[in-house]
């Protein structure tokens, strides 16, 4: 039996019994509702909301106050699950003040528990450490990181090369120094994602690493398939929504349209 609520201290616990640890992302209070029913152990208000809802082309063009209309959206299910929302592109990278004060409008105003922030290098530390040190549970995220999608070069799995790697291991070391509370590691090889695993105490969080992190995260639309194209390698579709969805839009149409809906039990 899962206890609750889940607080940080409690995924190190899981991480140092052995226990994997489930992650997915919600957007709505309604997905929000299903995922603390079911008992995943944290809910992600990600950035990808700006991919999957609001149709972007990748992460970088969302805000702040996207991410606050969401997380509070996502909150107001009072999930017992740890709720956890994405730092978005330009909300922490300019100062620690502003790494702070946007960290702490995701907590206060949002409704988040913790907040995650990504680390394409050292240049995020000092600004992760200062949201730390105002008393903010955060969650680091390393190799592919979606808002360097444009330093990066397009989607592409990072660690490959030694010298890559080693600078991935030392970046997750000093994270964990810093009192991040678990990694994210994305596209990594998993090879390296065991070995970084293994040298934290803290839990890994893989999305397109391996079997061997701490604990998985997918992005729940994905999962569901509600998604159509091409998915990553690492997307496992556990349902075919799209299709589902579109099938029924599709019977609701013809219904109205040949007058079989609203019918008398439908019918005040």
């Amino acid at each position: 039996m899962k206890k609750y609520p889940v607080t940080p201290v409690s995924l190190i616990q899981k991480k140092a019994a052995k226990e994997k640890i489930v992650v997915l992302t919600a957007y709505d209070a309604s997905m929000a509702a299903i995922l603390d029913e079911v008992g995943v152990d944290v809910i992600l208000v990600g950035d990808s909301v700006g991919n999957v809802v609001l149709g972007f082309e990748n992460t970088v063009s969302v805000t702040m106050d996207h991410m606050l209309h969401h997380t509070q959206a996502v909150a107001r299910s009072n999930p017992k699950a740890l709720l956890v929302a994405d730092m978005p592109f330009m909300s922490y990278h300019t100062s620690a003040q502003t790494a702070v004060e946007n960290a702490g409008r995701l907590i206060q105003t949002g409704g988040a528990k913790a907040v995650k922030m990504e680390s394409f290098d050292a240049h995020s530390l000092p600004f992760i450490q200062a949201v730390i040190e105002a008393g903010i549970p955060v969650m680091g995220h390393i190799g592919f990181t979606p808002q360097s999608v444009y330093r990066i070069g397009g989607y592409k799995i990072r660690g490959k090369k030694s010298d890559e790697a080693e600078g991935m291991l030392l970046l997750a070391k000093e994270l964990e120094k810093l009192g991040v509370f678990s990694i994210v590691l994305e596209m990594v090889p998993r090879e390296l994602a065991a070995f970084i695993s293994s040298q934290l105490a803290i839990p890994t969080i893989g999305i397109g690493a391996g079997p061997d992190c701490d604990g998985q995260v997918l992005v729940t639309h994905d999962l569901l398939g509600y998604q159509t194209g091409v998915s990553p390698k690492f997307v496992k579709r556990y349902a075919s929504l799209y299709d589902e969805t579109k099938k029924a839009i599709s019977e609701f149409k013809q219904d109205v349209i040949n007058g079989r809906y609203p019918d008398e039990e439908h019918t005040y």
